[in-house]
Parts: structure tokens; sequence; C-alpha cells
């Protein structure tokens, strides 16, 4: 299978604190129908740190379901715990999931020593194709060109990384290390097609849960060489995706997705709902963008 182009980070909708099935595979058709070229769900922006193992395996499951292999489906697993990302790669895989997406173990702070052994225990224990989730902002750790390097050598199941370093400089060396036909996703909109520029093969993003199609089309017009249009969609893209951080990531990208029309606008805890000032400049960009 071939991992590249706009991969949505879904959102998961809930309802009276339960997961809104409705919601979600209308959500997944419709990303579907608009060109988007793979969904992760269980993600940061799913909120997949706040779900049981039982929830979690019903997500994954509901969109392998609804995609019904018209796309790639890549599900979060990851967990700092290595005996539980064990655990969830496997529901994952009884799931249906292409891949799974590992996040490196946060909090520990593990050795570059400590992350190989993490995915060779992975590999061992649950093998299926990984890509690793390179998220400073969010695990305090940075796996760096070298490290993710070894990986992939010492640990085969690791395919590709989500790259949300921001860094273009370690990006740069990362796909010059790393052999050729690892996959480099961008994990952070800002960068998608500089990356592209570099060598990437496309994004796990956060923005294109409200605009798949945009996403969508900027990589496919890298890919056939029309970078004028490609530049010119990423500057449509740029408001809108200050607008997906105005506050911590899935909240202002939740909440246009309720003001879309196409869920309610519901949060587990310890997230909360956007300010109000916040949720008027929201309104603002995506009503400019022509969004809403």
């Amino acid at each position: 299978m071939i991992f590249q182009g706009a991969y949505t980070a879904l959102i998961t909708p809930f309802k009276n604190g339960a997961i809104d099935q409705d919601a979600y595979r209308e959500l997944i058709e419709w990303q579907i129908e608009q060109g988007i070229d793979g969904l992760v769900p269980c993600g940061t922006t799913g909120e997949a740190a706040t779900m049981t193992h039982e929830e979690q395996g019903e997500v994954i499951r509901i969109c392998v379901e609804q995609a019904k292999g018209r796309v790639p489906v890549i599900a979060g697993a990851g967990s700092n715990n290595t005996k539980e990302a064990v655990n969830l790669t496997i529901l994952a895989k009884q799931a249906g999931a292409d891949a799974t997406l590992q996040i490196t173990p946060y909090y520990n702070k593990p050795t570059p020593q400590g992350l190989v052994e993490h995915f060779r225990a992975l590999s061992h224990d649950a093998s299926m194709p990984f890509i690793l989730y390179n998220v400073p902002g969010r695990t305090g750790l940075n796996a760096l060109p070298e490290t993710i390097a070894r990986i992939v050598k010492e640990v085969p199941d690791v395919i590709g990384v989500k790259e949300a370093t921001g860094n273009l400089a370690q990006c740069s060396d990362l796909i010059e290390q790393c052999p050729k036909g690892f996959v480099v996703f961008s994990g952070d909109d800002f960068t998608v097609l500089p990356l592209l520029a570099l060598g990437g093969h496309g994004a796990i993003s956060v923005v294109s849960n409200i605009a798949p199609k945009m996403v969508a089309d900027m990589c496919a017009a890298f890919r056939a060489g029309d970078t004028a249009k490609a530049k010119d969609i990423h500057y449509k893209l740029q408001p809108l995706n200050r607008a997906m951080f105005l506050e911590t990531n899935p909240i202002p990208v939740k909440t246009s997705l309720g003001m879309m029309g196409m869920l309610e606008t519901s949060f587990r805890l310890p997230l909360v709902p956007l300010l109000d000032e916040n949720e008027q400049e929201l309104k603002r960009v995506l009503k400019k963008s022509e969004i809403i």
C-alpha cells in the first residue's frame, strides 16, 4: 500500500458523553467524498487520551467499516506504556487498520535505546506497519533523525513518520538519513508544502477535518508538478491553520465542525469549550474562508 497525500487526523464526535457513531460515519463519508487520501482515527485530534481501550477499538472499527477500503486507515494506537501500546495495536489490527500511528513514549523521556526497544517490542508482539509520531510539543521528547534512522534499520515494521516538530532543517536531515521509500508525513499544517518540497509524502492534517478538498488538492497539485497551484492553496489555508490553533487542538477544529452543522460541539475533560473571544475570531476566519 502506498501512503501519500492528505490524511485527516479525525476528531471524535461525542454526544451525551458517548461516541456519536452517526456523526462520525457522516464525517468519514464526507471526507472521502471530498477526495481525502486517508484517515487517521484515535490520534491527539481524536481525543484518544480520554478513551477506554474498548472505545478506541470501536472508533477504529467504525472508521475501517465506513471507509470500506476506499482509503487507507492509519489508527492511533500509541502509549507511553509499551505493553499498553501493544494491546492497542492488537485492537487496531483486529479492526482491520492498514497501519498504526505510534507516538513516541511521552512523560517517561526514554533514551534513544529505549525508543528502539519500545518499537522492537511492538513489532515483536503486534507486528504490522507503524508510522512513528514525533511531536515534542506533546511528549517532551524529540526523536532525532539519527535515532529514527536507527529504528527504521532495526525495526522494519516502522515504515514512516509523522513529523510534527515544524523544524524543516530536522525534516531535511531525516529524509537524507532514512532509506528511500520511507514515508515522511507533515504533522504540522503550516509546513505541509515546504515538507513536500523537501521530499515528504503528504500530511496527517488537523485542518483537513474542515477543508479536506483543499489539503488533498494541494498535495495532488504538488505531485503533479503544479507548484503554482499548490502554493496558492497553501496561502489560502494559512488563516485556517492559524485559527485551528487559537487554543489547544482539537478545541477549535471541533468547534468549527459544530459551526458547520456536522456534529454537536462536545469535549471530554480536561478539554473545555473555546473562549468567547476566540470563538468570535474563529467564526470570522471561517466565514472569510467560506467554510461557513
